[in-house]
């Protein structure tokens, strides 16, 4: 229990830190300094993916099973191989991205002008490619550690990194710009290479931690005790173990950076966009909008990362029953809480992006329709680690594959027709992005139903109830507007987004009171469970 909250300690610190930077750095950079960060972080993305995904877990499962049979030999030769292995992959992986940034920034934005250059473009790829000779390698040093129940150091290790991360950004792009006027590529460099920093310090700490436990870690070792573990096997293990989360998180970078290769270009040449407006309107979707996604996102995560250790359980003992139990709880779960985070947030869209980035011609509009893209992010992680848990590793990337397919193929014709239809054009990229989550998450459930017999249709009166509560939600808050109108203020934004929020939550808590919706998803007696809850924390503190 110690272990799982400092762990979620370390990831709820990280995601504020990772929200709340946002707010000077756009005041720094702006919206094409945003684009021109965006580009470079999406493509780095897919290449951190293809570098660490599930190496930390992978590494934490061979460690912790050769600890517990006491192969000390075997177990730091592993940690060895994994190192060794790791900086191979890391090197290559930077070598790609540095010698090729040119021809990855031709694809992002072609021969588009008035906006970025394309050197520019070049120079960002370039400058946060030195992070992944960096990243595996860290990764590596939080499996081991992981593997030997030492799970403070590696949340500790995440904080630090983040913490010096946003400093480089914001100090680094302000110094950058506004003091020694570097203009605005060498400010958005300047705050990429925060994630190199970041990562080494990270990755430091842990060299020392590592160093001055050695003898703890190694206190139940048996010397005399002997493996026979080529080092084949232990690659393969590792492969193995992560590979499965290798191409999950690989296919979610990939989602993110299809409207990069092709919104930009698009808007300019298809339909006749300014380069800074196309740019402004990427640098919502990519970063500034993005940002404010991660707030529905790290609520859903909580839920989908909770699943895993439960879904295992049952797993083990074969009782697919209560597998089917927890899968259509998690998933009510997250549809009750997520789906009017998300409703609220695009009613929202004007004081929420007022309170974050002040004034904008795009920013409201393009992001209270892109925060629709959380609630599908959110949901697809949840079906992906479903999947992953169960190891059925054909269908997820089956259903990864075709959603991504699908996203790509629609991105270009809906922004047409989006635009046929008066509508924003760019409202036709996030359409795209909904549907190909969409189609994956239907082949998903689909499959849960015919191997599990999973009926999530069962439930189709408890998404009514979910449905009305949110529209009577919005139809309070429509009144109150007329009462309460958005301001052009930033602080008085920051009370009306605090007070609508307020209101919000209390509509859709009491309709979904009356309805016994709550009581559906979190059990008839959950009021009964705080009450005594409370009690027993009143009785503790009069003690």
């Amino acid at each position: 229990m110690q272990g799982a909250f400092i762990a979620s300690m370390g990831i709820v610190i990280s995601k504020i830190l990772g929200i709340m930077y946002v707010i000077p750095f756009y005041a720094i950079i702006g919206e094409q300094g945003g684009a021109l960060y965006g580009y470079a972080y999406n493509i780095y993305s897919i290449f951190l993916s293809l570098s660490t995904a599930g190496v930390p877990l992978a590494v934490s499962k061979i460690i912790s099973e050769y600890n517990a049979l006491g192969y000390y030999k075997e177990k730091e030769r592993a940690f060895k191989i994994a190192k060794r292995l790791l900086t191979i992959i890391g090197v290559i992986c930077f070598l790609v991205l540095f010698i090729f940034a040119r021809e990855i920034a031709m694809l992002i934005i072609g021969n588009v002008e008035g906006g970025n250059t394309l050197s520019d473009v070049t120079a960002v790829i370039r400058v946060i490619s030195f992070s992944i000779l960096v990243v595996p390698i860290l990764s590596v040093y939080r499996g081991y550690l992981q593997g030997h129940k030492y799970i403070t150091p590696t949340s500790v290790s995440q904080i630090l990194e983040q913490i010096v991360r946003v400093t480089i950004i914001i100090v680094g792009s302000y110094l950058s710009l506004r003091l020694f006027n570097l203009g605005l590529p060498t400010a958005v460099g300047v705050a990429l290479f925060g994630a190199t920093v970041g990562s080494l310090c990270s990755y430091l700490y842990l060299v020392n931690k590592v160093f001055k436990n050695k003898k703890q870690l190694n206190i139940d070792a048996n010397q005399e005790e002997r493996a026979s573990v080529t080092t084949k096997e232990i690659i393969m293990k590792i492969l193995c173990y992560s590979l499965p989360f290798v191409f999950g998180d690989l296919f979610k970078s990939l989602y993110n950076s299809v409207d990069t290769f092709l919104l930009i270009r698009t808007l300019v040449n298809g339909l006749g966009f300014a380069a800074i407006d196309a740019e402004s309107i990427m640098s919502v979707i990519s970063t500034w909008g993005n940002k404010l996604n991660m707030i529905v996102i790290a609520v859903g995560t909580g839920f989908t990362v909770s699943i895993i250790p439960n879904i295992t359980y049952s797993l083990v003992k074969k009782d697919y029953k209560d597998i089917k139990k927890k899968i259509n709880k998690t998933f009510k779960i997250t549809l009750f809480v997520t789906l009017p985070m998300v409703v609220g947030l695009s009613f929202l869209s004007e004081p929420v992006w007022q309170v974050f980035y002040g004034a904008s011609k795009y920013g409201p509009k393009v992001f209270s329709f892109s925060i629709f893209t959380a609630l599908l992010t959110v949901t697809l992680s949840l079906c992906t680690t479903i999947l992953l848990t169960l190891k059925d590793y054909k269908i997820m990337f089956t259903t990864l594959i075709i959603g991504l397919i699908t996203n790509a193929i629609l991105d270009v014709p809906l922004i047409y027709l989006f635009n046929y239809l008066k509508l924003p054009p760019y409202y036709g990229a996030t359409a795209a992005t909904i549907l190909g989550n969409l189609v994956s998450i239907i082949i998903v459930i689909v499959f849960l139903y015919k191997k599990y017999d999973i009926d999530f249709f069962k439930s189709y009166k408890l998404f009514f109830k979910i449905i009305s509560s949110i529209a009577l939600m919005l139809l309070g808050l429509t009144l109150l507007k007329y009462i309460v109108p958005f301001s052009n203020d930033r602080i008085v934004s920051l009370f009306i987004t605090i007070l609508y929020s307020l209101v919000g939550a209390a509509i859709y808590f009491c309709v979904t009171f009356k309805t016994k919706a709550i009581h559906e998803v979190f059990g008839n007696n959950i009021f009964d469970v705080i009450k005594k809850k409370l009690k027993l924390n009143n009785l503790k503190k009069a003690n």
